[in-house]
Order: structure tokens, then sequence, then C-alpha cells
């Protein structure tokens, strides 16, 4: 599963973002990424802001352990969860989105 990576220290997920939705959601896990449906616009940061605060809250996590290693002008970002496990990651976004992928 390419779309998640443990890590020492938590896991990195690839997750492709879709600006300006109607709500934030997890819209999809695909074989390379999972698709995030941001309604922030991709202006001044607002998305990837978003996106962390998102994240956070799935997880309950402070947003500080919550951090984008790559992709911060793109759609495609590599975003690094401390404190869970690929499992728990994989749990959690599976039972929420009915994919085991």
């Amino acid at each position: 599963m390419s779309w998640i990576t443990p890590v020492p220290g938590g896991c990195v997920l690839t997750v492709k973002a879709c600006p300006r939705a109607n709500r934030t959601e997890v819209s999809g896990i695909d074989a390379e990424w999972v698709r995030v449906r941001i309604q922030a616009p991709p202006v001044d940061g607002k998305a990837n802001a978003e996106l962390v605060h998102f994240f956070a809250r799935q997880f309950d996590l402070p947003k500080r352990a919550v951090e984008i290693l790559s992709g911060d002008t793109g759609r495609l970002k590599r975003i690094k969860l401390c404190g869970v496990t690929a499992e728990q990651c994989k749990a959690v976004l599976s039972r929420d989105h009915g994919h085991t992928g």
C-alpha cells in the first residue's frame, strides 16, 4: 500500500488535495494517495492549514503532530502524523470511508 508509509514515531500519508470543496472530508483512497476535499481555497496557506487541522481532528492529535513534509504549493502532498501507526491510520480511514486498499 503506497499511500501510507510507516516511519519512526508515526506514519507518512500521500494526499491528493482538492481545494474549494463544500466541506473538508476524505473522498476516497486510491492505491497511490488519499484524496481529501478541502473547503478552504489554495490561497495564503489556507488549504494547507485546513488539511493539518482536519488530520489533527481525525486522529485526536495536536496540530503540531501533523506536518506537511512536501507539496506545500501543489495538490500532491506528503503528510507526517506523529504518534499514529500506519495500522491505526489505515483502520481509521478505512472505517470512515469503506476502503481497505
